[in-house]
């Protein structure tokens, strides 16, 4: 087989496979490939998959279809799957669609370039056995030239009844604080402005590094990290993602709250307003412990910007059930939700029970859900009427050219007229003159960057 000139890769589901894209196009670029814009026309495509959600995996094998037929034309298109799919299916995926060259889990991101050597000599390659994660030394080919992500922690120890990420991402593997900030610090240099971290447990960071303080507190967490990190020259803003109600403290609040470039904004699934449901799940945590956690939030950081998960229709769940998660969104006031009906999930617990509910129920929670969502997502917009607020620039709106758009640090996209060769990268002060659900707009107050 021929080494191929481009490529190509379509990304689904989490920030995760994003991070673990980016850093496989780095690698491909290292190789000598360019990036192909079409997928019919690369030499090399991949999917790097997501199987949290069962229409992203259907896609996946619509998606691999086509490419299959074109490989019949083509023999030297090299066919890749990475991520979650790959590693869930393995061979048999391969026996699937033959045409495939090689499959890979989320774990062998960082060894692509070696797998790939041997695909080309001929081999057809699975790779989904676990293996300690090799310190990222690749350069990632990052989307954006503003923002990036650093993955901080791989894998996850929880054993929620309907996730397969334990199953498929592996057991958590914090990376060394020296090395993120290594990586932050090289990211600073290249220009960028906002880090967010990465994990899929990112509050379980450290667990797995050996030391502990004088006082007996374990040495490495994430709001260690927080203070050892939040100083990196020339990065302006941090995030971080996603949290567990569970590990979720105190004291990590507080750091938020102290440390400037760390941004108003929390990412914490709470997935269902009821304790038995959350019980079912294998949860760990409380929906008054989830209140309790909220209340801290909004005690140090009254402004801050709250995002979560939640799934409607779990197995079991009855209507009055249904009815604590609509309670538990109406008294918090989610600045946004991303919601699901439950998905039944091959290898997990809750997959095999026998109190599945009907597609219908399914369909009427999470309409009722989106609704609530959204009216309260209107509401919690107008508190930024008439307000300045600070927008990092990260490209043009791509539906009007004359505006830019960006984030306030809380995370909201706002857009307004501005030169995007002036102002990218800029973090510019914004008026605040039109509020929507999920957006803003506004108009800058420095006139000598627009």
């Amino acid at each position: 087989m021929s080494t191929p000139n481009c490529y190509h890769i379509t990304t689904f589901g989490c920030q995760m496979n994003k991070a673990d894209s980016e850093r496989m196009a780095g690698i491909l670029d290292g190789m000598g490939m360019s990036w192909e814009e079409d997928p019919f026309k690369a030499d090399l495509v991949l999917y790097n998959t997501c199987t949290i959600r069962d229409n992203a995996e259907q896609k996946v094998y619509s998606y691999l279809g086509r490419q299959a037929k074109r490989k019949h034309q083509d023999p030297n298109v090299t066919l890749v799957v990475a991520g979650c799919v790959a590693q869930q299916e393995g061979e048999s995926l391969m026996r699937r669609v033959p045409e495939l060259d090689l499959v890979m889990g989320p774990q062998h991101a960082n060894r692509l370039g070696d797998l790939l050597e041997q695909v080309f000599q001929g081999n057809q390659v699975v790779a989904t056995e676990p293996v300690h994660i090799m310190e990222d030394i690749t350069k990632p080919r990052r989307d954006s030239d503003i923002t990036a992500w650093v993955n901080v922690i791989y894998g996850c120890n929880e054993r929620c009844t309907y996730c397969v990420v334990p199953g498929v991402r592996g057991l958590e593997q914090s990376r060394t604080p020296e090395a993120i900030r290594a990586e932050m610090e090289d990211i600073a240099r290249q220009g960028f402005k906002e880090i967010t971290l990465l994990g899929q447990n990112i509050d379980a960071y450290g667990r797995d590094l050996p030391g502990s303080t004088p006082e007996g507190r374990h040495k490495h967490t994430l709001t260690d990290l927080l203070y050892y990190v939040h100083d990196v020259p020339g990065i302006e803003r941090i995030r971080f993602a996603t949290s567990h109600p569970r590990y979720f403290t105190e004291r990590l609040i507080k750091a938020c709250a102290e440390l400037p470039t760390v941004c108003e904004h929390f990412h914490i699934p709470f997935q269902s307003g009821n304790n038995d449901i959350l019980k079912a799940m294998s949860r760990g945590y409380t929906h008054e412990k989830y209140r309790r956690i909220i209340d801290k939030v909004r005690h140090y950081l009254p402004d801050a910007a709250i995002s979560a998960d939640a799934i409607v229709a779990f197995p079991g769940e009855t209507e009055e059930q249904f009815q604590d998660t609509l309670q538990l969104v109406e008294d918090i006031g989610f600045d946004l939700l991303n919601t699901a009906a439950y998905s039944p999930r091959p290898g997990t617990p809750a997959a095999t029970w026998d109190n599945q509910l009907p597609e219908e129920v399914k369909a009427d929670r999470l309409q009722r859900l989106n609704h609530l969502v959204s009216l309260q997502a209107a509401e919690r917009s107008q508190r930024y009427a008439d307000r300045v607020e600070t927008i990092l620039v990260e490209d043009i709106n791509p539906k009007d050219p004359t505006q830019v758009m960006g984030r306030t640090r809380t995370n909201r996209l706002t857009f307004f007229e501005g030169d995007i060769q002036a102002l990218r990268g800029q973090i510019v002060p914004v008026k605040i003159t039109q509020v929507r659900p999920f957006s803003l707009t506004g108009v800058a107050l420095v006139h000598s960057l627009a």
